[in-house]
C-alpha cells in the first residue's frame, strides 16, 4: 500500500466522520446554522479528553517502568529522569500523533485553519524533542555530580550552553516549518544579523568563557566561601550558571555576581583555609611604653613558679650572665636583662602551644610590631584547629580574654583611649606595691 492510497483512505475516513457527526447533530435537533460550531466544540472536547487520558496513562506506565528498572539495575540515572520529567515528555508523543491526525477531522468545516494548526503541532513537537533531550542531559549530569571529580563543578553552566544550542537548532527547524524554506536560508539571514546577536548574547558568551576558565583553573566550586566586597558578597556559593554566580551571605541574603566578574575582578576564596583544618586569627594588645621594664631577680624567681616560663627563664639567665660577664661589671646601661614584656610574650607562646583548640602544625607567633602613638603592639598570630565560624569566635574570645586578664600579672598596662568620663586612681609610682598573687 503506497502513501497516496493511505492519504486517500484517511481523507475518506475524515469525510465519513464529518458527515456522520452532522447527521447525528441534525437528528438530536440542533439547528442547521449551529451544527458546524456545535460539531467543532464536541470534537474539540473529545480530542482534549482523549489527549489528557492518553498522556496520563502513558506517563504512569513509563514512570512505573523507570522505577522498576531503577530498582532492578540499581542505576540512579532512571530515578533522575523521573525527577526531570522525562516520562512526562515521552508521554506527549502519542497525544501529539493523535492531535495531528485529528486536526483535519475537527476542522473539516474550517479548512483554512488545518494547515496553520498542523504547523503549530509540528512546532510543538520541536519543543518536545528539546525538552526530552534536556531531561536526558540533566539526568546524566546528576549522575556525574555523584562522582567526586564532578561534585562541585559548575555543571549548570554547561547545561545552559547545551540548552542554548538546542534552541538554536530548534529555531532553525521552526523557521523551516513556518516558511517551507531550507535551513540554509535561515543561516544566510542570520549572517546579516550576527553583530546584533553577538550584542544580545554578550553576557551569555562572556559567562560561558568565564565558566570554562573557572572550571579549568578550579578557581571556585559550589560550596566555597568567598568574599567579594565590590558586590557585597560574603558567603557560600550555591549555584554557578551561565550568566551569574549565586552567593548566600551569612546574613541569609542572596547576592548574584556576573560569572565573568570572577575572572575580571579580584575576590577572596576561603577554601584553602577550610581545607587546611585551621583558621587564622591575629589580634593585638597595645602596651603602654612606661609599663615595660626590666625584671628583678626576685621577680624572676617568682615567675619560675609558672611551669610555662621556668625553662625559658633559666636558659635566658644563663645566656644573659655570659653576655654581661663579657661586658664587665662596671657597665650599667649596656647590660642585658629580661623585661616583663618579653616574658609576657613567651608566656603567650607557651599558653597557645598548650591550648587544645590551637593548631600547632601551622604558624604560631606572639610578636612585637612597630611602635605607634598608642604604645607597643603585641600581636597574637596563630590558627585555630576548627573552621566553624561560631566555634572560631568562641575560641578567640576565650584566648584574648585570658591574655587581657593576665597581662597585669606581668606589670604591663594596656593602652586605652579615655572616654572623657573615666576616673583615675592617682598613685606614686615609687610606692607601688609589687606584691602579686602567687602562681602555681
Amino acid at each position: 500500500m503506497d502513501i497516496e492510497t493511505i492519504q486517500t483512505d484517511y481523507e475518506s475516513t475524515t469525510i465519513v466522520i464529518a458527515k456522520w457527526m452532522q447527521k447525528v447533530l441534525s437528528e438530536v435537533g440542533v439547528p442547521a446554522q449551529w451544527i458546524t460550531y456545535v460539531k467543532l466544540i464536541v470534537l474539540l472536547a473529545i480530542v482534549v479528553l482523549t489527549v489528557y487520558v492518553l498522556q496520563f496513562v502513558v506517563r504512569r506506565i513509563l514512570t512505573f517502568i523507570f522505577l522498576r528498572v531503577e530498582k532492578i539495575t540499581k542505576l540512579s540515572f532512571f530515578g533522575y529522569t523521573i525527577n526531570h520529567k522525562l516520562p512526562h515528555y515521552l508521554a506527549l508523543v502519542i497525544p501529539y500523533s493523535f492531535v495531528r491526525g485529528a486536526i483535519p477531522i475537527v476542522f473539516y468545516d474550517f479548512k483554512g485553519l488545518v494547515s496553520p494548526l498542523i504547523k503549530l503541532t509540528d512546532i510543538y513537537l520541536v519543543f518536545m524533542v528539546i525538552w526530552t533531550i534536556m531531561a536526558l542531559v540533566r539526568s546524566f549530569g546528576d549522575v556525574l555530580q555523584e562522582k567526586p571529580a564532578f561534585k562541585n563543578k559548575p555543571m549548570q553552566s554547561y547545561f545552559q550552553v547545551i540548552q542554548i544550542i538546542m534552541f538554536i537548532f530548534g529555531a532553525v527547524i521552526i523557521y523551516s516549518i513556518l516558511t517551507g524554506r531550507s535551513a540554509t536560508a535561515f543561516f544566510a539571514a542570520m549572517g546579516a544579523a550576527s553583530a546584533v546577536l553577538m550584542l544580545m548574547f554578550k553576557d551569555s558568551i562572556m559567562g560561558f568563557v568565564g565558566s570554562i576558565q573557572i572550571s579549568t583553573n578550579n578557581m571556585v566550586q559550589i560550596g566555597d566561601w568567598i568574599t567579594m566586597n565590590k558586590y557585597g558578597a560574603d558567603g557560600t556559593i550555591e549555584e554557578i550558571n551561565l550568566t551569574t554566580v549565586k552567593v548566600r551571605n551569612f546574613d541569609k541574603t542572596i547576592t548574584t555576581i556576573p560569572t565573568y566578574a570572577l575572572i575580571s575582578d579580584s575576590f577572596q576564596n576561603w577554601r584553602g583555609m577550610q581545607e587546611s583544618g585551621g583558621r587564622r586569627f591575629r589580634r593585638s594588645l597595645n602596651v603602654k611604653y612606661d609599663s615595660i621594664r626590666p625584671l628583678t631577680e626576685e621577680e624572676l624567681e617568682n615567675y619560675k613558679k609558672i611551669k610555662f616560663l621556668s625553662p625559658y627563664i633559666n636558659d635566658r639567665q644563663k645566656s644573659i650572665a655570659a653576655l654581661n660577664n663579657e661586658l664587665g661589671a662596671d657597665v650599667v646601661l649596656g647590660k642585658h636583662f629580661i623585661t616583663n614584656c618579653e616574658l609576657f610574650m613567651q608566656y603567650g607562646i607557651a599558653y597557645l602551644k598548650a591550648h587544645p583548640c590551637i593548631n600547632n602544625d601551622l604558624t604560631l607567633l606572639v610578636r612585637q610590631l612597630a611602635t605607634t602613638t598608642q604604645g607597643v603592639p603585641i600581636e597574637i598570630y596563630t590558627f585555630t584547629n576548627t573552621t566553624v565560624w561560631a566555634e572560631y569566635e568562641t575560641i578567640i574570645a576565650e584566648i584574648m580574654s585570658h591574655f587581657i586578664s593576665v597581662i597585669t600579672d606581668f606589670d604591663l598596662v594596656i593602652y586605652e583611649e579615655s572616654a572623657g568620663t573615666d576616673s583615675y586612681n592617682i598613685y606614686i609610682k615609687e610606692n607601688r606595691a609589687i606584691d602579686r598573687p602567687s602562681r602555681n
